[in-house]
């Protein structure tokens, strides 16, 4: 990784919910995030909420590279504040107000080229989501 570190563009198709409710609909996220050497990553991502709210989520953490000393896999784990889960959804994230609550992510990853890697991302025990992220050098 260069000296003064990596944007990534990442973008999310599908998420994958635990239990059916008739009340969710297709999440889909876009975002931006900067790791700095050392494995200090910042970012945010926009996206629309499994109620169809638009959300958003500004972020902080570390990613953890070349996992059981293999080239390809990583693990990441952030955390940030996270808006959007608005009446009458409030209540479906913890610690909500008016809007703002905390939010953390771990993160399953597989770097397959330097340029190009597909994650699985935990979310909570409500779902999984699948992400694709493109390296800026």
């Amino acid at each position: 990784m260069p000296a003064d570190g990596t944007w990534r563009v990442i973008a999310s198709p599908y998420t994958y919910h635990y239990s059916y409710n008739p009340e969710h609909r297709h999440v889909y996220m876009i975002g931006l995030e900067r790791q700095y050497a050392g494995g200090f990553v910042m970012g945010g991502s926009w996206f629309r909420n499994s109620f169809g709210q638009p959300s958003a989520y500004v972020y902080a953490g570390r990613r953890f590279d070349h996992v059981g000393g293999y080239a390809s896999p990583f693990v990441q784990l952030t955390g940030g504040l996270l808006y959007g889960y608005k009446p009458p959804f409030e209540n479906k994230v913890p610690l909500n107000r008016n809007g703002f609550s905390p939010g953390a992510v771990l993160s399953l990853g597989w770097q397959f080229t330097p340029m190009y890697s597909a994650q699985v991302n935990v979310l909570g025990n409500s779902a999984l989501m699948f992400q694709f992220s493109a390296d800026f050098r």
